[in-house]
């Protein structure tokens, strides 16, 4: 498949998890192509980087996951999603159409992958690290390097734990829903058909193994950002190809604060 096809699929997913999140009150879903043009305006929100794009003959905002930017920027916008008389809950405004896309790229910029993909997405086309995953499927366990994520001043929630905790009580607490809050230090976008978070809220110990907790959601969520999390607690869960889980939140309701 070509890499715009691939791109459209992205923008797409992007779009309809937007929507199953409840943050439009109406949507116009079609296919667009991309554009190009100087950045007039932009603002960061819950883990996500509005552009208003002048291109020389009109206007528009485009969104995908975190990146960076400033005015004056030269962006490619690649094809995408139109989301019309959308409203963000996070920024508390209205927007005639914003296009949701799976890559903006800047200054001409390229790393390697595609520009503007959830942090931790492995480039297209990318090959799988383990046999029996599908296609372009990155490690579940290792996280890969990453800035280092403040960790400090991260509160229970109300009536949920912390991780250390669910990791010391997880023989009791599976199969029942727990709440907890923490920060996003590691995302994959629509692996199997799910977004796969890594949270950490301060406790626990790398060295132990009980610091670091994955989530399964459909929920996008950027890297960095504290997450309220709640879902069901799953022990020694096996995904195959030696990618096990000795605990596990799967399904779980994820808000940005």
């Amino acid at each position: 498949m070509k890499t715009k096809h691939l791109l459209l699929s992205i923008g797409l997913l992007v779009a309809i998890r937007f929507a199953m999140a409840g943050d439009t009150t109406s949507a116009s879903i079609t296919a667009e192509r991309g554009f190009s043009g100087k950045v007039v305006e932009t603002t960061n929100t819950a883990g996500y980087t509005y552009v208003r794009v002048d291109t020389g003959r009109e206007k528009l905002w485009a969104t995908t996951t975190e990146f960076a930017v400033k005015v004056g920027d030269t962006v490619a916008v690649a094809a995408g999603i139109p989301m019309s008389n959308y409203h963000s809950k996070s920024l508390n405004r209205d927007f005639d159409v914003v296009y949701f896309t799976g890559s903006i790229a800047v200054n001409g910029g390229n790393a390697g992958s595609v520009p503007g993909l959830p942090p931790g997405h492995p480039p297209i086309g990318g090959a799988a690290a383990g046999a029996g995953l599908p296609p372009g499927h990155p490690s579940l366990t290792a996280p890969s390097a990453a800035p280092k994520i403040d960790l400090t001043g991260i509160k229970r929630a109300v009536g949920g734990k912390t991780i250390q905790e669910i990791y010391a009580a997880k023989l009791k607490l599976a199969g029942t829903t727990v709440t907890v809050r923490g920060k996003v230090v590691k995302y994959n976008a629509m692996i199997l058909g799910k977004n796969w978070l890594h949270i950490q809220d301060g406790s626990g110990k790398a060295d132990s193994g009980n610091n670091d907790l994955t989530v399964t959601t459909s929920t996008p969520a950027g890297l960095g950002a504290t997450v309220l999390v709640t879902g069901l607690v799953s022990t020694n869960r096996d995904f195959g190809a030696g990618y096990k889980y000795g605990v596990i939140i799967e399904d779980a309701t994820v808000t940005a604060e």
